[in-house]
């Protein structure tokens, strides 16, 4: 059974997940289809280490899983309702306009 304390301790890890724009670029990537490493580390631009960092770190929040093709690691969103979930979050963030920041002074 799910309780409520297991669905906010999910969504705080949704929410640690997606603080950091670069795991956010690497689920973006993943909502396309699994992938590798050093497939996602070419389209991002960014060092196959770095990538490979924010997948285990993406890995142990449960949001992606891993699996073995000989040698290599390809890695895909853990969850449909996931996939579907951050396809309809980059909607939303696709229709905000960028703003400057607010300035408390």
């Amino acid at each position: 059974m799910v309780t409520g304390e297991t669905r906010e301790s999910a969504l705080a890890r949704i929410g640690r997940a997606l603080a950091d724009p670069t795991r956010c670029r690497i689920l973006t990537a993943l909502l396309d289809g699994p992938a590798y490493p050093g497939r996602l580390a070419g389209e991002l631009g960014l060092s196959r280490s770095n990538v490979s960092n924010h997948l285990s770190c993406l890995r142990g929040c449960g949001l992606v899983v891993a699996g073995y093709e000989g040698r290599q690691v390809r890695y895909e969103i853990a969850d449909a309702h996931l996939a579907r979930a951050l396809s309809e979050l980059v909607q939303v963030v696709l229709a905000v306009e960028p703003r400057e920041e607010c300035d408390p002074a």
